[in-house]
C-alpha cells in the first residue's frame, strides 16, 4: 500500500488528510478471511451479501473467484460460505448448516459483542429497542436475534410506534456504524416518552467509527469542501458527509473514485478536507489526493486525532484448517 506523504505547499490550496480514516480491524478481518479462504481452499468462495460495503473490494475479489450471493439458497449445497462483516441472524446460520454449508463467520467481533447484548436481555425479558437504519445487514442480523423483542427504531415514526410491556426493563442498543450525535438525538427522544430507559452495558458504537467521526468534524470545521470516499451503501462513510457538513465545511460529497470528482466543486475553493469510510482501502484516498494535487491542492497537511492498533484474528473455523495445514494464521494480508 502506498503512504500518503507531506507535499511542499504549492499557493494557498491545501489539502487536511483526516486521520483515522479508512480500513478498521473489522473490514480488514472480514477481507482477509476471503483473501486466506480463497488461497486455501480455492474458487470459487461464496460470501452472503458484501463482504464489506465498497464496490472496489468486492468487485477485486470477484476477480480472484468470490461469489457474492444474496441468500443462503443460492449457494450450492456443500460450498464454502463466508458471513459478511455485518453479521447474520441464527435463521441464516440454521439455512446454513441445513443446506450442508461450511461456514466462515468474518462478523466483526464488535457485532458479535451487540449480538450477545440482545441474546443476554431477551433471556432476562427486557424489551429491546435497537437504534439504527431499517434494512441495514446488521440490524436485520442483529435484530434477528430476537425478533419478536426488538423494536427497530429509525425515525420519529418508528419512536412513536414503540409499544413496551415493563418500563423498568428496557434497555436501547446500536447499529455500530451510526454517527454518535445521530444516535444520542434518537435516544433523547426515546428517553423523553420513556424515562426508565436504560443504557447499553458498553458503547455499541465503534471505536473505529467514532474516530473517523471525530477526525472529520476537526478537517470539516476549517474545510471550504470535504470529499469523502466510500460506497453508497457504507452507513458510516455517509455519516461522515453528513458529520462534515454538521462541523461546518461549506460542502461536503462522497465518491467511491477520485474520477468522480466535479470540476464545479471547486470554485472559490482553498482548502478541502478529505477522508474515507471504515471499509475503504487507502490506494482509493491516495487517488483522490493526486487528483486534487493535479488542481493545485498540493499541500497536504494530516490532521491526526487518534491513534489505532486494534486487531481481530482470523474468524476460527479459517484459522483451524489453515492450522492444520501448516499455514499462516496471523490476521495479514499478501497485498
Amino acid at each position: 500500500m502506498v503512504e500518503i506523504k507531506d507535499t511542499e505547499p504549492v499557493g494557498q490550496k491545501k489539502v487536511l488528510l483526516a486521520s483515522p480514516r479508512g480500513y478498521c480491524a473489522g473490514v480488514d478481518r472480514a477481507v482477509i478471511a476471503v483473501e486466506k479462504a480463497l488461497d486455501h481452499y480455492g474458487a470459487p468462495i461464496y460470501v452472503r451479501k458484501q463482504i464489506v460495503h465498497n464496490i472496489h473490494v468486492v468487485s477485486t475479489l470477484e476477480k480472484r473467484g468470490a461469489i457474492f450471493v444474496d441468500e443462503v439458497d443460492e449457494v450450492p449445497e456443500g460450498s464454502i460460505l463466508v458471513f459478511s462483516a455485518h453479521g447474520v441472524s441464527p435463521a441464516v446460520v440454521k439455512a446454513a448448516e441445513e443446506r450442508g454449508l461450511q461456514t466462515i463467520d468474518a462478523t466483526c467481533p464488535l457485532v458479535t459483542k451487540v449480538h450477545r447484548e440482545v441474546q443476554r436481555f431477551a433471556k432476562e425479558q427486557y424489551d429491546i429497542l435497537l437504534v439504527g437504519h431499517e434494512g441495514h445487514e446488521e440490524v436485520e442480523g442483529t435484530a434477528g436475534e430476537a425478533p419478536d423483542i426488538v423494536q427497530i427504531v429509525d425515525q420519529d415514526d418508528s419512536i412513536n410506534n414503540v409499544v413496551i410491556k415493563n418500563p423498568e426493563k428496557l434497555i436501547w442498543l446500536s447499529q455500530t456504524t451510526l454517527s454518535v450525535d445521530e444516535a444520542m438525538e434518537t435516544v433523547n427522544k426515546l428517553r423523553t416518552k420513556f424515562p426508565t430507559l436504560q443504557n447499553p452495558p458498553s458503547d455499541d458504537i465503534c471505536y473505529a467509527t467514532q474516530n473517523r467521526q471525530v477526525a472529520i468534524k476537526k478537517v470539516g470545521a476549517v474545510s471550504d469542501l470535504v470529499v469523502v470516499v466510500g460506497s453508497a451503501n457504507s452507513s458510516n462513510t455517509v455519516r461522515l458527509v453528513e458529520v462534515a457538513l454538521l462541523a461546518g465545511a461549506k460542502a461536503a460529497y462522497r465518491v467511491d473514485f477520485a474520477s468522480e470528482i466535479q470540476d464545479e466543486w471547486f470554485e472559490g475553493v482553498e482548502t478541502v478536507g478529505v477522508s474515507s469510510g471504515a471499509s475503504v482501502p487507502e490506494e482509493l484516498v491516495q487517488e483522490v489526493v493526486e487528483n486534487l494535487a493535479r488542481r493545485g491542492f498540493g499541500d497536504v497537511e494530516t490532521i491526526q486525532t487518534a491513534e489505532e492498533d486494534v486487531q481481530f484474528s482470523l474468524p476460527k473455523e479459517l484459522r483451524k484448517d489453515l492450522k492444520s495445514a501448516g499455514e499462516d494464521t496471523s490476521n495479514k494480508a499478501k497485498r
